[in-house]
């Protein structure tokens, strides 16, 4: 329930705050008052746009924040999702800046506006004329049954199965595309892979041939230079190796004069047999080159190879080719397994359907349960509230395929005259007729469940005398399980509540500021009165509002 309305620099409003109480109060005022600024600050803590506009002209920041007891609405969930501390006592708070900014919060913890208006719509629901029009809408026809079938639960769980059903036809979907596309493509992925598992690519070997065709083409230069360097390094007269055996004898003789010589002979040593070996080896080496014509034919043509695959896939290396091959498999592999995915998800598909199919089901069996009680008490309701010959039925009919409200389709029927026939709620019904259905049908659902804070704004519109009393008794009905607040006109209501307030203006010599405050029992008496009698106070006006009262 709302406890209490702090509102700071909103439109003509300077500084208010005021509490609430329990069960059915009634908010009066003269018309232009300011009945529509306490709803409007009101929408603002329930995330409704703002406007910078109503900020208090010359003032810079408006606040409006609400204290609500919400005990009742098991809403722990929704704290704990959000990282918000938990509270039975929470603070919702709006403040508006003159730039257009504006900023939320929950419990003093900044957050977003969605976040605030889901949690203010679970709060506070403030029905105004414009919400009558909901009557006809069929998403609210669903909620007033499945409301008064006791669906919130089985409403849940279908919901969520249903969310798993479509994922499901969606992953299908996307799957049979991706099969479509693949089957399309799979004569040239065929047509590549072979291309490049004949070719036996190996890693590494573009960069060998490219070496060995080098060499083969220069062969007769390699030769002859590698002889060139055995004769130099091997040479009995003028080679290198018989230099340095030559250099070793004579640091040998030196050995017995000369200490340092040994070092000498050391590396001399070391030179003289790694020559020899290099020379070896160099002869080895000039020996094994030779032209061969067919070996170079070879190679070229698998260079040849090599490089029509990299230009025909604009890949620059054979590990690059070697990669995409890989790729080529796995997606092949996976149109072979397409027929099993596809199997797969058609079953899991399918199963997801019959939950749906189930919980579907029970939905409209209970929906159909709850329709005759329903018809047969808002029938009694209204008839009271000046609709004798009322006649209403709700029209169930099975979809061609569930949707996220289930199989159902619902539609309100309405006559409130003998011999007319029923027709959708609303194409015939008045602003009076439907304001009266709204305040039944509201009525039904909060014995049925945990509703928040009724704001009834002018619902009694198009209606007066005994039917205003009859309405005023049955919110009176409604405070007795839950908050409600009336903003009302007619003195027949407004006797009836548990608390008034009165809205109302003052004028100094610079602004004109509106204000709200409780009214004590004489204000009471006397502004029931009013509303009886106009501006003069008579005396029998006094004594009507007293009976209204309950008074002696």
């Amino acid at each position: 329930m709302l406890k209490s309305l702090y509102i700071k620099n909103y439109a003509l409003i300077d500084s208010l705050e005021i509490d609430f109480e329990q069960g059915f109060s009634v908010i009066t005022g003269e018309t232009g008052a300011g009945k529509s600024i306490i709803l409007g600050a009101l929408g603002l803590i329930v995330g409704q746009r703002a406007d910078a506009k109503t900020i208090k002209m010359g003032e810079s920041k408006c606040v409006i924040e609400g204290i609500f007891n919400i005990s009742a609405y098991d809403l722990k969930a929704f704290f704990t999702e959000r990282e918000i501390d938990y509270d039975e006592i929470c603070i919702l708070r709006r403040e508006l800046m003159s730039s257009g900014k504006s900023r939320a919060f929950i419990n003093d913890t900044p957050v977003t506006l969605a976040d605030l208006k889901e949690l203010g719509n679970r709060l506070i629901d403030i029905h105004s004329q414009h919400q009558n029009l909901m009557l006809g809408d069929n998403q609210f026809q669903m909620h007033v049954v499945d409301a008064l079938a006791g669906n919130a639960n089985l409403l849940k769980e279908y919901n969520q199965i249903y969310t798993i059903y479509k994922d499901s036809e969606k992953k299908l979907k996307n799957l049979q595309d991706a099969i479509t596309k693949s089957r399309q493509e799979e004569e040239y992925l065929r047509f590549q892979y072979t291309a490049l598992d004949e070719a036996a690519l190996k890693e590494g070997e573009q960069e060998e041939l490219e070496a060995e065709l080098e060499m083969l083409n220069h062969a007769e230069d390699i030769k002859s230079g590698l002889y060139k360097i055995n004769i130099l390094l091997s040479d009995d007269e003028r080679g290198i190796v018989a230099a340095l055996k030559e250099s070793l004898s004579v640091t040998h003789s030196l050995s017995k004069m000369y200490n340092r010589s040994e070092e000498m002979q050391q590396r001399l040593d070391t030179a003289y047999i790694d020559l020899k070996d290099l020379s070896s080896e160099v002869e080895r080496m000039a020996g094994d080159i030779e032209f061969n014509p067919e070996r170079l034919a070879f190679v070229e043509e698998r260079l040849n190879k090599i490089y029509s695959l990299q230009k025909k896939y604009n890949i620059d290396t054979v590990a690059g080719l070697l990669a995409l091959k890989y790729e080529i498999n796995k997606k092949l592999e996976n149109i072979d397994s397409f027929d099993q995915q596809l199997k797969e998800q058609q079953q899991e598909v399918a199963d997801n359907k019959e939950k749906v199919d189930l919980l579907a089901s029970k939905l409209s069996s209970k929906r159909k349960s709850a329709i005759k009680p329903m018809e047969e008490t808002l029938t009694k309701k209204t008839s009271v509230l000046g609709m004798p010959n009322i006649r209403f039925e709700c029209n169930i009919s099975p979809k061609q395929e569930a949707d996220i409200t289930g199989i159902d389709n619902l539609e309100f029927l309405f006559s409130a005259n003998k011999n007319v026939p029923l027709q959708p709620v609303s194409e015939i019904a008045s602003g009076g007729e439907i304001s009266r259905l709204m305040l039944c049908l509201k009525s039904m659902i909060a014995g049925a469940t945990a509703l928040p804070t009724i704001i009834f704004d002018e619902i009694d519109t198009g209606v007066s005398g005994e039917i205003a009393d009859k309405m005023g008794q049955i919110m009176q009905e409604f405070g007795q399980s839950m908050q409600v607040i009336a903003i009302t006109h007619l003195p027949q209501i407004a006797a009836k509540g548990r608390a008034h307030y009165m809205v109302y203006k003052t004028d100094d010599e610079k602004t004109t500021t509106t204000n709200l405050r409780k009214l004590s029992d004489k204000e009471r008496l006397e502004e029931i009165a009013r509303m009886l009698s106009g501006a003069s106070l008579t005396d029998a006006a006094i004594q009507n509002a007293r009976v209204m009262l309950g008074l002696k």
